[in-house]
């Protein structure tokens, strides 16, 4: 699987000479073209292109960011918004001849409003910063997709994670947000109040774009009440199609489940050796429930009597419940370490919940037949899975098993009715099924792409490209 050299034309960026005056005046030593510092900006979870930016900008503040827009689009310099650097799929790849703009310095609190359970923030505010802001309020922010990823990161990719079951995604959770064009044009789209009625809704166009639109520089988000107990639950099943019948059974009833994530013997194996846990090498339910004390108690019943299995463990301290989400969070890196000096490769799919067993069963047998190894996990609640498979990228061979899986899994699930991005986004690894899902529509997409960033300057060569 060989990677493009570039992303873009970077002969038509380079006609113009590169205003590092204009950026060192503006930033100081907030700006650098030091290989040591530029190098620090591959992708980092995984993605193969390894390109570094001509420069990077470290802006902490919007009029900033406005003014490095404005020098770019002077001097067509490509922009690259960049948050916490996850890139699964090469969302924050570099572009050669291009600028990296990143906007962790951006991280203020702008603003908690309880009455309205909402909070304003800057992009460059992470999930946990944001969760330690809200201790004492009894609110919460609960998009949760593992990472301590910055929010303006997470919208930009419309990340969700193990809580969207009940909670959405930042899809429903983004409410309002500030944008800096190409041109250098500041946009504000969205309110705080709880219903509008009126105009396009561009803060569902800008969540997701990827990059590809504007700079996020401030952004509003919603807030929910702490429940006042939690519930966790560790079930093992003797079969992937149980496991999955049990979670949709679950959804069925109404119980009110916050979480739940499914993880194959391969995972539950990984953990043990990882985190030091001693679970059944099964595959296994980890699910939280949330709600009123007297309720949960009842729904423990109620999910003993679905699950049909006599070693459900049940925990209820803030103690249990951070042990087990701490170890869920750390399975990327458990897969990983199956394999040492290998890269993980993580893939994202969701299909209908009617779909789902069929699916991932297909799938079960599609990565026990690789010559490599792969394990599987989801957020079944919502009909979201993802696989880890182990690459050697030193072996041409290795990349195009990968290349060759990572295409049937994507057709698999479109064949489903389902879609070849759950969370993950698109970036530079699915752009070419973009047309299979989307059809003509695609078109349109590029078309509001062009009025937006007519020079294809924004983070260019990702998500719904112009190449």
């Amino acid at each position: 699987m060989k990677m493009p050299t570039a992303l873009v034309d970077n002969e038509r960026y380079k006609l113009m000479p590169f205003p590092t005056q204009d950026f060192t005046g503006l930033l100081g030593e907030r700006y650098s073209e030091v290989a040591s510092i530029t190098e620090q900006y591959r992708p980092l979870e995984g993605h193969l292109y390894s390109q570094v930016p001509k420069a990077v900008a470290q802006p902490k503040s919007e009029d900033e960011v406005i003014a490095i827009h404005k020098i770019c689009s002077a001097h067509l310099i490509p922009i690259v918004p960049f948050g916490s650097g996850s890139s699964v799929e090469g969302q924050a790849a570099a572009v050669a001849h291009g600028l990296t703009l990143d906007l962790r310095r951006m991280d203020k609190v702008i603003e908690i409003n309880i009455e309205d359970m909402t909070a304003t923030v800057e992009a460059g505010v992470t999930r946990l910063q944001l969760d330690r802001a809200l201790n004492g309020t009894g609110l919460f922010f609960p998009v949760d997709p593992g990472a301590d990823a910055t929010i303006g990161g997470m919208a930009a990719t419309r990340a969700s994670g193990t809580n969207a079951v009940r909670y959405g995604t930042m899809r429903e959770n983004t409410l309002a947000m500030s944008a800096v064009l190409a041109s250098g044009e500041i946009l504000d789209v969205g309110t705080t109040v709880r219903k509008a009625s009126n105009g396009y809704d561009l803060v569902r166009l800008f969540v997701g774009s990827e990059g590809t639109l504007g700079t996020f520089t401030k952004l509003s988000v919603r807030l929910q009440a702490r429940p006042e107990t939690s519930a966790v639950a560790v079930i093992p099943f003797d079969s992937v199609a149980k496991a999955v019948a049990f979670a949709v059974a679950v959804l069925q009833c109404g119980l009110s489940v916050a979480r739940i994530e499914l993880f194959d013997e391969r995972t539950i194996a990984a953990l043990n050796k990882f985190v030091g846990m001693s679970l059944r090498e099964v595959p296994t339910i980890f699910m939280e429930l949330h709600g009123l004390i007297g309720t949960i108690d009842k729904q423990r019943g109620v999910i003993t009597e679905l699950a049909g299995v006599d070693e459900i463990e049940f925990g209820s301290t803030r103690e249990e419940i951070d042990r087990l989400w701490g170890a869920c969070h750390k399975r990327y890196y458990a897969c990983r370490a199956l394999r040492p000096g290998c890269d993980a490769f993580a893939t994202d799919v969701c299909v209908p919940i009617s779909r789902l067993t069929q699916v991932i069963e297909d799938t079960l047998a599609d990565i026990r037949a690789l010559p490599i190894p792969a394990t599987l996990h989801g957020h079944i609640g919502d009909g979201n899975f993802h696989t880890v498979v182990l690459v050697d990228s030193k072996i041409e061979s290795e990349l195009k098993i990968f290349e060759n899986y990572s295409s049937r899994l994507v057709k698999r699930a479109q064949a489903a009715g389902g879609t070849c991005s759950g969370e993950h986004g698109i970036g530079l690894a699915k752009k070419q099924y973009l047309a299979a899902e989307h059809g003509a529509s695609l078109d349109w997409m590029r078309n509001i792409k062009r009025l937006f960033d007519p020079n294809n300057l924004m983070n260019p060569g990702k998500g719904i490209s112009l190449d």
